[in-house]
């Protein structure tokens, strides 16, 4: 089980990318290859999901402050007309009553309601902060295998012309000798046979190589992508499994959920200060009062409203809110387990990456040693035609198979270190 993503696959984007074609508008190639950090601060600029989530973040923000405002003292001014069927003739009669007064409020007590507002808010505000970090993770692994991905297609493009070259330097040979009558015209068409699959295999990778380019151009919004450059040592710095496992309460979607639970506590608070009575001090200040009160400038009131009786709708609203935070908190838990779990089927599979490209890196050695042995005892007759290329055809193989591994460690380990929470 992995942690859930905000994010489409990878490869998906490459299929509506294929479908689409490219839709990029041009811009200035870049002066130097890029990097995969390169890509990645691009990638971040460009990617919406991002900025969604920047925007609820201050979302966040906006919340505080209204919660904040529920312990702060509020003022204003009003300003009534009054006109009634009277006649005048006293205080109590007149045709026309205006008042105007400037109002203060101050909350004394409301069962500390605002100040666990305010703590939710904070705790929602720093879970924000963690799904935005959570999400630049997960960019960063679609940049990296796209990245890679393209890396891969490339090379293995020189890889297929490689092999290309050298079988069209073995027909040449081969026809050189077929007029000598050395060789066999099967052999020239066996070795042409093979040709012509190697060069059906180069324009099927330039076409998932120009996908891939496509993909890595809409992560980060530049087109066209030129030269990219890997800096990354192919075998990265190893630590033990404990050690990465170790860094799961610091990753950002368990922290997220971590925060998550403690703003449902604090709505806990919340609900019950429903059940306990609010107190409130109101003052006025009059400008302008008429009639009976025309002498009176000012006068302060102290409210106090003890609730007795609700129907039931104050417990409701406890036990309701005591549920959402058992249940935030067992969410808590479920994604602690599943973020330990998603690191150690990480790392479990970069181990295994690491270990087959070194298997596959001793293949390609003996390919090489084992097609040069093929052509200099096909040149002393002591071999057929068939043997080298059937050699020729595993040393191609052994040779894309290592690239491929190559890449599949590098993936896994940018995987790994995201599942880590650790991009830097």
């Amino acid at each position: 089980m992995t942690s859930q993503r905000p994010r489409s696959s990878l490869f998906g984007l490459i299929v509506v990318l294929c479908a689409v074609g490219s839709g990029f508008a041009a811009d200035e190639p870049a002066a130097t290859a890029l990097t995969l950090r390169d890509c990645y601060r691009l990638a971040l600029r460009q990617s919406e999901t991002i900025a969604i989530q920047r925007e609820r973040l201050k979302e966040t923000e906006g919340r505080f402050l209204q919660a904040l405002s529920g312990a702060l003292p509020r003022a204003s001014f009003e300003l009534s007309e009054k006109r009634q069927d009277g006649t005048g003739g006293s205080a109590f009669t007149l045709k026309e009553i205006p008042e105007r007064k400037f109002i203060l409020t101050q909350p004394l007590f409301s069962g500390f309601k605002e100040f666990a507002a305010m703590g939710a808010s904070r705790a929602e505000h720093r879970q924000r902060g963690y799904e935005q970090a959570r999400a630049e993770q997960l960019l960063l692994v679609d940049v990296s295998d796209a990245f890679h991905l393209l890396l891969e297609r490339r090379e293995e493009r020189g890889a297929l012309e490689t092999t290309r070259t050298a079988l069209a330097e073995r027909i040449d040979e081969l026809k050189a000798r077929e007029r000598l009558g050395r060789s066999r015209p099967s052999e020239v068409a066996s070795a042409s046979a093979q040709l012509r699959r190697v060069e059906a295999n180069l324009e099927r990778v330039r076409g998932e190589e120009t996908t891939t380019r496509q993909l890595l151009e809409f992560l980060t919004g530049r087109a066209p992508i030129g030269a990219v450059s890997d800096e990354e040592p192919d075998v990265p710095p190893v630590a033990s499994e404990d050690e990465y496992v170790g860094r799961v309460n610091a990753r950002p979607d368990v922290r997220a959920v971590e925060e998550a639970w403690r703003a449902s506590q604090n709505q806990v608070t919340i609900a019950w200060a429903k059940v306990f009575p609010t107190v409130n001090l109101e003052s006025n200040y009059y400008t302008k009062r008429v009639g009976a009160s025309s002498g009176v400038d000012w006068d302060v009131l102290l409210k106090v409203d003890a609730p007795l009786f609700q129907g039931g709708q104050a417990m409701g609203a406890v036990r309701e809110s005591a549920a959402k935070a058992r249940e935030a908190k067992l969410e808590f838990d479920r994604t602690k387990r599943e973020a330990t779990l998603d690191i150690r089927d990480t790392y479990a599979k970069w181990q295994a990456a690491l270990a087959q490209h070194e298997a596959f890196n001793k293949a390609l050695q003996a390919a090489e040693d084992n097609y040069r042995l093929q052509v200099e005892d096909y040149r002393h007759n002591l071999v057929n035609n068939l043997d080298v290329l059937q050699a020729l055809q595993a040393l191609e193989d052994a040779r894309r198979d290592a690239i491929a591994a190559r890449y599949a460690a590098k993936q896994r380990y940018w995987q790994l270190r995201a599942a880590t929470g650790d991009t830097s």
